[in-house]
């Protein structure tokens, strides 16, 4: 069945919500379900390309691909886990603000880079980990998108947030991509004991309906050691109730942006392994889909 490919932007103008995290994890829990993804680390701090076990390298990031020196098959990198590629991020990004803004293609750039990928199906998904500010990158990272999905934590600002983010789509909805839309709003890093938390949601709830994910993902030390391992939780403690939240939290993904097949006729999740696959834009992502994985790592 031929792939329907779904860019989907992960994207919070607030800083420590969760939102790096979110995209490691959910792109691992959908990689383990045999989704072929790839994550664009778009942040010049590189977290997503530190936690997918990656280093940051000179010339390999989208930024080499916006200026014209690189294709963009030459800096999709492999992970060590079946399924699971990323165009690692660099500090050059950091200067895109100051350097694309007088472009005349600023808004569509992002997209215009993606595009062969896109077009080739051999993703499933493609994960935008955002930076966090509503500048040039992050507005043309929406214009690439089919949707955007916000992590939010469970406190009162988080509807001032809510607020400026979704603005910023309804913008870019109007103007240059009206296929865009709200994909969902999961709440991170929650204490689901405490009578703020619960408030803040129900407010959300109230505001946004069906767009809140149902599945919420709990304050847990497994999801913040997981970064310093270069291992996402799914894979480094998938019994941990952090690695439980995100699977469920990607089945919920998977049924509302079904690409190949439905989320209810998913396969046997397929644990990681160790030897890296090599990315494979133009195609099938390669015989590392189908490759047996050792049983030492079952997945849950």
């Amino acid at each position: 069945m031929e792939r329907r490919t779904k860019v989907i932007a992960v994207a919070n103008q607030k800083g420590g919500v969760g939102k790096t995290t979110t995209v490691v994890n959910l792109a691992a829990a959908l990689s383990a379900r045999k989704r072929a993804v790839l994550v664009v680390d778009l942040d010049p701090q590189a977290h997503a390309t530190l936690a997918l076990g990656l280093e940051k390298r000179p010339g390999v990031s989208l930024y080499a691909v916006l200026t014209g020196e690189k294709a963009i098959v030459d800096v999709i990198e492999p992970t060590k886990w079946n399924n699971l590629n990323v165009i690692p991020s660099e500090v050059d990004l950091a200067g895109a603000e100051l350097e694309f803004g007088a472009r005349e293609d600023r808004l569509e750039m992002v997209r215009n880079a993606l595009a062969p990928v896109k077009e080739s199906g051999a993703f499933d998904y493609i994960i935008l980990d955002c930076p966090p500010s509503l500048g040039i990158v992050m507005t043309s990272s929406l214009v690439a998108s089919d949707g955007v999905l916000i992590p939010i934590q469970a406190e009162f600002l988080a509807m001032d947030g809510l607020a400026l983010i979704t603005g910023s789509i309804e913008r870019i909805r109007s103007s240059a991509n009206p296929q865009l839309e709200l994909n969902g709003i999961v709440f991170t890093m929650v204490n689901s004991q405490t009578r703020l938390t619960q408030d803040v949601i129900g407010e959300v709830r109230g505001h946004f309906g069906d767009k809140v994910c149902e599945t919420t993902i709990p304050r847990n030390v497994r999801v913040s050691e997981a970064p310093s391992m270069g291992t996402p939780v799914v894979f480094l403690d998938p019994r941990s109730k952090g690695a439980e939240a995100y699977k469920a939290f990607a089945w919920e993904f998977m049924a509302k942006n079904p690409t190949r097949f439905e989320a209810a006729a998913a396969p046997a999740p397929q644990p990681p392994v160790s030897a890296p696959q090599s990315p494979a834009p133009s195609g099938e992502p390669g015989a590392a889909e189908n490759a047996p994985a050792p049983s030492s790592a079952p997945e849950s």
